[in-house]
Protein backbone atom coordinates (compact mmCIF):
# COMPACT_ATOMS: atom_id res chain seq x y z
CA UNK A 1 0.00 0.00 0.00
CA UNK A 2 1.20 3.74 -0.79
CA UNK A 3 2.58 5.41 2.19
CA UNK A 4 0.62 8.22 3.52
CA UNK A 5 3.34 11.16 1.96
CA UNK A 6 2.69 9.50 -1.48
CA UNK A 7 -1.44 9.85 -0.69
CA UNK A 8 -1.89 12.89 1.27
CA UNK A 9 0.83 15.77 1.19
CA UNK A 10 1.95 19.02 0.76
CA UNK A 11 1.39 19.07 -2.73
CA UNK A 12 -2.20 17.48 -2.65
CA UNK A 13 -3.11 20.06 0.05
CA UNK A 14 -2.01 23.25 -1.61
CA UNK A 15 -4.10 21.83 -4.86
CA UNK A 16 -6.81 21.31 -2.38
CA UNK A 17 -6.75 24.81 -1.70
CA UNK A 18 -6.27 26.12 -5.27
CA UNK A 19 -10.15 24.22 -5.98
CA UNK A 20 -10.94 26.16 -3.26
CA UNK A 21 -9.80 29.45 -3.62
CA UNK A 22 -10.88 29.18 -7.50
CA UNK A 23 -14.69 28.19 -5.83
CA UNK A 24 -14.45 30.68 -3.63
CA UNK A 25 -12.65 33.74 -4.29
CA UNK A 26 -13.22 35.84 -1.68
CA UNK A 27 -11.72 33.22 0.63
CA UNK A 28 -7.75 33.34 1.15
CA UNK A 29 -8.07 29.34 3.72
CA UNK A 30 -5.03 30.57 5.74
CA UNK A 31 -5.65 27.23 7.94
CA UNK A 32 -5.09 25.10 4.78
CA UNK A 33 -2.15 26.97 3.99
CA UNK A 34 -0.24 26.42 7.65
CA UNK A 35 -1.16 22.58 7.48
CA UNK A 36 2.32 20.81 8.79
CA UNK A 37 1.61 17.01 7.26
CA UNK A 38 5.00 15.58 7.89
CA UNK A 39 5.41 13.10 10.36
CA UNK A 40 1.58 12.37 10.45
CA UNK A 41 -0.20 9.11 9.54
CA UNK A 42 -2.48 9.12 6.64
CA UNK A 43 -5.88 9.52 9.17
CA UNK A 44 -3.86 12.24 10.88
CA UNK A 45 -3.43 14.01 7.66
CA UNK A 46 -6.83 13.75 6.81
CA UNK A 47 -8.55 14.84 9.95
CA UNK A 48 -5.40 17.44 10.67
CA UNK A 49 -7.05 18.90 6.77
CA UNK A 50 -10.42 18.49 7.65
CA UNK A 51 -10.40 20.76 10.56
CA UNK A 52 -8.32 23.44 8.56
CA UNK A 53 -10.81 23.40 5.85
CA UNK A 54 -14.12 23.70 8.73
CA UNK A 55 -11.49 26.37 9.97
CA UNK A 56 -10.98 28.52 7.00
CA UNK A 57 -14.65 27.60 6.02
CA UNK A 58 -16.78 29.73 9.05
CA UNK A 59 -21.01 29.50 9.46
CA UNK A 60 -22.85 26.65 8.77
CA UNK A 61 -23.49 23.65 6.38
CA UNK A 62 -25.26 25.54 3.26
CA UNK A 63 -22.11 27.66 3.49
CA UNK A 64 -19.92 24.64 3.13
CA UNK A 65 -21.58 22.51 0.84
CA UNK A 66 -21.60 25.75 -1.56
CA UNK A 67 -18.02 26.00 -1.93
CA UNK A 68 -17.48 22.39 -2.27
CA UNK A 69 -20.61 22.37 -5.25
CA UNK A 70 -18.74 25.32 -6.74
CA UNK A 71 -15.33 22.97 -6.63
CA UNK A 72 -16.95 20.02 -8.53
CA UNK A 73 -17.11 22.01 -11.09
CA UNK A 74 -13.48 21.94 -11.77
CA UNK A 75 -11.42 18.57 -12.81
CA UNK A 76 -9.05 18.93 -10.48
CA UNK A 77 -10.44 19.03 -7.65
CA UNK A 78 -10.46 15.14 -7.72
CA UNK A 79 -8.54 12.45 -5.83
CA UNK A 80 -7.37 11.99 -2.04
CA UNK A 81 -7.69 16.17 -1.27
CA UNK A 82 -11.15 14.62 -1.56
CA UNK A 83 -11.25 12.36 1.77
CA UNK A 84 -10.89 15.83 4.05
CA UNK A 85 -13.45 17.27 2.35
CA UNK A 86 -16.10 14.20 3.03
CA UNK A 87 -15.18 14.47 6.41
CA UNK A 88 -15.70 18.31 6.71
CA UNK A 89 -18.98 17.41 5.26
CA UNK A 90 -20.25 15.21 7.55
CA UNK A 91 -18.84 17.05 10.69
CA UNK A 92 -20.43 20.47 9.97
CA UNK A 93 -23.83 18.69 9.06
CA UNK A 94 -24.10 16.94 12.10
CA UNK A 95 -22.75 20.47 13.74
CA UNK A 96 -25.85 21.72 12.32
CA UNK A 97 -28.21 19.31 13.97
CA UNK A 98 -30.84 19.83 11.17
CA UNK A 99 -32.48 17.00 9.03
CA UNK A 100 -31.94 19.50 6.19
CA UNK A 101 -28.70 19.51 6.43
CA UNK A 102 -28.29 15.62 7.20
CA UNK A 103 -30.28 14.77 4.08
CA UNK A 104 -28.44 17.77 2.16
CA UNK A 105 -24.77 16.10 3.70
CA UNK A 106 -25.81 12.57 2.20
CA UNK A 107 -26.60 13.77 -1.21
CA UNK A 108 -23.51 15.64 -0.93
CA UNK A 109 -21.45 12.90 -0.29
CA UNK A 110 -22.61 10.45 -3.49
CA UNK A 111 -21.59 13.44 -5.40
CA UNK A 112 -18.34 13.50 -4.26
CA UNK A 113 -17.79 9.70 -4.29
CA UNK A 114 -16.71 9.65 -7.52
CA UNK A 115 -13.67 11.41 -7.19
CA UNK A 116 -12.84 9.63 -4.01
CA UNK A 117 -15.30 7.26 -1.95
CA UNK A 118 -16.87 8.96 0.77
CA UNK A 119 -17.53 5.43 2.60
CA UNK A 120 -15.72 6.80 5.92
CA UNK A 121 -17.39 10.07 5.63
CA UNK A 122 -20.84 8.72 5.83
CA UNK A 123 -20.56 6.50 8.67
CA UNK A 124 -21.14 9.44 11.61
CA UNK A 125 -24.06 10.29 9.43
CA UNK A 126 -25.53 6.40 9.64
CA UNK A 127 -24.24 6.07 13.41
CA UNK A 128 -26.10 9.52 14.31
CA UNK A 129 -29.40 8.45 12.25
CA UNK A 130 -29.31 5.08 10.71
CA UNK A 131 -33.23 4.83 10.36
CA UNK A 132 -32.96 8.41 8.07
CA UNK A 133 -30.10 7.38 6.49
CA UNK A 134 -30.94 4.19 4.93
CA UNK A 135 -33.81 4.86 2.84
CA UNK A 136 -31.16 7.36 0.78
CA UNK A 137 -28.48 4.72 1.00
CA UNK A 138 -30.94 1.80 -0.50
CA UNK A 139 -31.90 4.75 -3.53
CA UNK A 140 -28.08 4.61 -4.15
CA UNK A 141 -28.37 1.18 -4.96
CA UNK A 142 -30.46 2.49 -8.36
CA UNK A 143 -27.67 5.52 -8.82
CA UNK A 144 -26.30 5.22 -12.81
CA UNK A 145 -22.46 5.78 -11.36
CA UNK A 146 -21.20 2.68 -10.07
CA UNK A 147 -18.86 4.55 -7.13
CA UNK A 148 -22.45 5.19 -5.88
CA UNK A 149 -24.11 2.30 -5.93
CA UNK A 150 -20.67 0.68 -4.45
CA UNK A 151 -20.84 3.23 -1.32
CA UNK A 152 -24.20 1.50 -0.80
CA UNK A 153 -22.53 -1.63 -0.27
CA UNK A 154 -18.86 -0.24 0.97
CA UNK A 155 -20.22 2.68 3.63
CA UNK A 156 -22.62 0.28 5.19
CA UNK A 157 -20.44 -2.44 6.06
CA UNK A 158 -20.36 -3.66 9.48
CA UNK A 159 -16.85 -4.27 9.81
CA UNK A 160 -15.35 -1.71 7.56
CA UNK A 161 -11.76 -1.80 7.14
CA UNK A 162 -9.58 0.81 9.46
CA UNK A 163 -13.26 2.43 9.83
CA UNK A 164 -15.23 3.28 12.78
CA UNK A 165 -17.90 1.25 14.05
CA UNK A 166 -21.70 2.12 13.03
CA UNK A 167 -23.51 1.15 16.77
CA UNK A 168 -26.43 0.86 14.90
CA UNK A 169 -25.46 -1.37 12.49
CA UNK A 170 -23.49 -3.96 14.64
CA UNK A 171 -26.76 -3.88 16.74
CA UNK A 172 -29.20 -4.53 14.37
CA UNK A 173 -27.57 -7.75 12.53
CA UNK A 174 -30.00 -7.99 8.85
CA UNK A 175 -30.51 -4.10 8.99
CA UNK A 176 -27.98 -3.60 5.45
CA UNK A 177 -29.19 -6.71 3.84
CA UNK A 178 -32.15 -4.90 1.41
CA UNK A 179 -29.27 -3.19 -0.10
CA UNK A 180 -27.35 -6.66 -0.92
CA UNK A 181 -30.72 -7.52 -2.43
CA UNK A 182 -30.52 -4.84 -4.58
CA UNK A 183 -26.71 -4.94 -5.68
CA UNK A 184 -25.83 -8.33 -5.82
CA UNK A 185 -26.13 -9.01 -9.37
CA UNK A 186 -24.92 -5.86 -10.48
CA UNK A 187 -22.90 -5.31 -13.80
CA UNK A 188 -20.22 -3.61 -11.74
CA UNK A 189 -17.19 -6.49 -10.69
CA UNK A 190 -16.17 -3.65 -8.65
CA UNK A 191 -19.89 -3.63 -7.00
CA UNK A 192 -20.21 -7.41 -6.78
CA UNK A 193 -16.82 -7.75 -4.60
CA UNK A 194 -18.16 -4.88 -2.21
CA UNK A 195 -21.38 -6.72 -1.89
CA UNK A 196 -19.18 -10.47 -0.91
CA UNK A 197 -17.04 -8.10 1.65
CA UNK A 198 -19.96 -6.77 2.97
CA UNK A 199 -21.37 -10.57 3.37
CA UNK A 200 -18.49 -11.70 4.50
CA UNK A 201 -18.80 -9.31 7.51
CA UNK A 202 -22.29 -10.16 8.41
CA UNK A 203 -21.41 -14.03 8.69
CA UNK A 204 -18.50 -12.93 11.17
CA UNK A 205 -21.41 -12.18 13.36
CA UNK A 206 -24.19 -13.37 12.43
CA UNK A 207 -23.48 -16.01 10.10
CA UNK A 208 -27.65 -17.57 9.80
CA UNK A 209 -28.15 -13.86 8.59
CA UNK A 210 -25.28 -14.34 5.56
CA UNK A 211 -26.38 -17.73 4.87
CA UNK A 212 -29.78 -16.70 4.54
CA UNK A 213 -29.41 -13.93 1.75
CA UNK A 214 -27.12 -16.15 0.14
CA UNK A 215 -29.73 -18.94 -0.32
CA UNK A 216 -32.11 -16.76 -1.66
CA UNK A 217 -29.53 -15.63 -4.24
CA UNK A 218 -28.75 -18.82 -5.12
CA UNK A 219 -31.55 -19.84 -7.70
CA UNK A 220 -30.74 -22.31 -10.28
CA UNK A 221 -30.04 -19.24 -12.96
CA UNK A 222 -28.30 -17.30 -10.86
CA UNK A 223 -25.43 -17.85 -12.95
CA UNK A 224 -21.66 -17.91 -12.53
CA UNK A 225 -21.28 -14.41 -11.05
CA UNK A 226 -23.51 -14.66 -8.29
CA UNK A 227 -22.14 -17.88 -7.62
CA UNK A 228 -18.44 -16.45 -7.52
CA UNK A 229 -19.95 -14.04 -4.82
CA UNK A 230 -21.70 -16.23 -2.87
CA UNK A 231 -18.48 -18.20 -2.47
CA UNK A 232 -16.14 -15.21 -1.59
CA UNK A 233 -19.53 -13.81 0.75
CA UNK A 234 -18.79 -17.18 2.40
CA UNK A 235 -15.22 -17.91 2.73
CA UNK A 236 -14.67 -17.06 6.90
CA UNK A 237 -17.72 -19.43 7.07
CA UNK A 238 -15.97 -22.40 5.16
CA UNK A 239 -12.69 -22.00 6.57
CA UNK A 240 -14.77 -22.29 9.84
CA UNK A 241 -16.49 -25.19 8.78
CA UNK A 242 -19.89 -24.21 9.47
CA UNK A 243 -22.52 -27.17 7.79
CA UNK A 244 -25.07 -24.47 6.68
CA UNK A 245 -22.72 -22.93 4.35
CA UNK A 246 -20.83 -25.85 3.43
CA UNK A 247 -24.34 -27.33 2.12
CA UNK A 248 -25.25 -24.32 0.55
CA UNK A 249 -22.19 -24.70 -1.87
CA UNK A 250 -22.44 -28.12 -2.23
CA UNK A 251 -20.17 -29.97 0.75
CA UNK A 252 -21.91 -32.26 1.93
CA UNK A 253 -20.88 -33.83 5.33
CA UNK A 254 -17.27 -35.87 4.27
CA UNK A 255 -19.21 -39.59 3.98
CA UNK A 256 -16.86 -42.57 2.62
CA UNK A 257 -13.53 -39.99 2.95
CA UNK A 258 -10.71 -41.74 4.74
CA UNK A 259 -7.40 -39.74 5.48
CA UNK A 260 -3.72 -41.31 5.83
CA UNK A 261 -1.72 -38.05 7.44
CA UNK A 262 -0.56 -35.83 7.89
CA UNK A 263 2.89 -36.88 7.95
CA UNK A 264 5.23 -33.85 8.81
CA UNK A 265 8.60 -33.58 7.44
CA UNK A 266 10.03 -32.73 10.63
CA UNK A 267 9.03 -33.34 14.17
CA UNK A 268 10.41 -29.55 15.18
CA UNK A 269 10.75 -26.65 13.01
CA UNK A 270 12.57 -22.97 13.83
CA UNK A 271 10.93 -20.00 13.76
CA UNK A 272 11.88 -18.92 10.05
CA UNK A 273 12.00 -22.04 8.67
CA UNK A 274 9.60 -24.34 6.33
CA UNK A 275 7.76 -27.46 7.92
CA UNK A 276 6.65 -29.46 5.35
CA UNK A 277 3.79 -31.78 5.05
CA UNK A 278 1.58 -34.54 2.97
CA UNK A 279 -1.27 -36.63 3.14
CA UNK A 280 -3.59 -38.61 1.14
CA UNK A 281 -7.17 -38.86 0.48
CA UNK A 282 -9.33 -41.20 -0.55
CA UNK A 283 -13.21 -41.49 -1.30
CA UNK A 284 -14.38 -45.00 -0.31
CA UNK A 285 -17.67 -44.57 -1.29
CA UNK A 286 -19.61 -44.82 -4.91
CA UNK A 287 -20.30 -41.26 -5.42
CA UNK A 288 -18.23 -38.34 -6.41
CA UNK A 289 -17.13 -36.27 -2.81
CA UNK A 290 -17.15 -32.22 -3.27
CA UNK A 291 -14.30 -31.38 -1.26
CA UNK A 292 -13.01 -28.02 0.17
CA UNK A 293 -9.71 -29.43 2.02
CA UNK A 294 -7.85 -26.56 4.43
CA UNK A 295 -5.40 -27.20 7.43
CA UNK A 296 -5.14 -25.70 10.17
CA UNK A 297 -1.88 -24.61 12.04
CA UNK A 298 -2.80 -24.59 16.33
CA UNK A 299 -0.43 -21.96 17.11
CA UNK A 300 1.10 -21.71 20.59
CA UNK A 301 0.18 -18.53 22.71
CA UNK A 302 2.11 -16.80 25.54
CA UNK A 303 -0.22 -18.47 28.13
CA UNK A 304 0.65 -21.80 27.10
CA UNK A 305 -3.17 -22.57 25.27
CA UNK A 306 -3.41 -22.59 21.18
CA UNK A 307 -5.46 -20.84 19.13
CA UNK A 308 -6.41 -21.99 15.03
CA UNK A 309 -5.60 -20.69 11.95
CA UNK A 310 -6.99 -22.15 8.92
CA UNK A 311 -5.19 -21.92 5.58
CA UNK A 312 -6.36 -23.34 2.18
CA UNK A 313 -5.40 -25.90 0.61
CA UNK A 314 -7.80 -26.78 -2.64
CA UNK A 315 -11.13 -27.49 -3.90
CA UNK A 316 -12.06 -30.94 -5.64
CA UNK A 317 -13.97 -33.36 -6.44
CA UNK A 318 -13.12 -36.83 -5.71
CA UNK A 319 -13.99 -39.76 -7.65
CA UNK A 320 -15.40 -43.14 -6.01
CA UNK A 321 -12.15 -44.87 -5.44
CA UNK A 322 -9.91 -42.22 -6.01
CA UNK A 323 -7.88 -40.60 -4.49
CA UNK A 324 -5.76 -37.58 -3.63
CA UNK A 325 -2.25 -36.41 -2.22
CA UNK A 326 -1.70 -33.25 -0.90
CA UNK A 327 1.64 -32.35 -0.83
CA UNK A 328 2.66 -28.54 0.79
CA UNK A 329 4.44 -26.67 3.03
CA UNK A 330 3.98 -23.72 6.02
CA UNK A 331 6.24 -20.71 6.59
CA UNK A 332 7.34 -19.86 10.31
CA UNK A 333 9.18 -17.27 8.70
CA UNK A 334 8.65 -14.07 11.01
CA UNK A 335 5.78 -11.63 9.87
CA UNK A 336 4.32 -8.46 12.05
CA UNK A 337 0.92 -9.72 12.16
CA UNK A 338 1.97 -12.61 14.15
CA UNK A 339 3.76 -13.50 17.33
CA UNK A 340 5.53 -16.89 17.55
CA UNK A 341 5.70 -19.05 21.13
CA UNK A 342 7.81 -21.62 20.85
CA UNK A 343 6.72 -25.06 22.29
CA UNK A 344 3.79 -27.59 21.20
CA UNK A 345 2.47 -26.79 17.93
CA UNK A 346 -0.32 -29.11 15.58
CA UNK A 347 -1.16 -29.41 11.99
CA UNK A 348 -4.61 -30.54 11.33
CA UNK A 349 -6.19 -31.43 8.29
CA UNK A 350 -10.00 -30.36 7.91
CA UNK A 351 -12.03 -31.44 5.17
CA UNK A 352 -15.96 -29.83 4.55
CA UNK A 353 -15.29 -28.22 8.17
CA UNK A 354 -14.35 -31.60 9.93
CA UNK A 355 -11.31 -32.95 11.43
CA UNK A 356 -9.58 -35.64 9.41
CA UNK A 357 -6.47 -35.87 11.45
CA UNK A 358 -3.91 -34.07 13.62
CA UNK A 359 0.09 -33.85 14.59
CA UNK A 360 2.05 -32.31 16.24
CA UNK A 361 5.66 -30.71 16.53
CA UNK A 362 7.59 -28.50 18.55
CA UNK A 363 8.40 -25.22 17.35
CA UNK A 364 11.96 -23.93 18.21
CA UNK A 365 13.20 -20.23 19.04
CA UNK A 366 15.89 -18.86 16.92
CA UNK A 367 18.93 -20.11 17.82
Amino acid sequence: MPLADELLNARVAKGLAASLKTAAPGLRFPALGRARLTGLGLRQRTDLLRDALLTDLPGGYRELEDVVRRALADDTFTGWMIWPVTEAVSSRALENGGTAAFDAALDLLADLTPRLTAEFAVRPLLDADLKRALPKVLSWTEHPDEHVRRLASEGTRPLLPWARRVTAIVERPGVTVPILDALYRDESAYVRRSVANHLNDLSRGRPEVAVSAAARWSSADAGKQTAQLVRHGLRTLIKQGDADALALLGFAPPSGITLDGPALSDESVTVGDDLGFSCTLRNTSTEPANLVVDYVVHHRKANGSTTPKVFKLTTKTLEPGAELVVERTHSFRLITTRVYHPGPHALEIQVNGESFGKAGFELLPVA
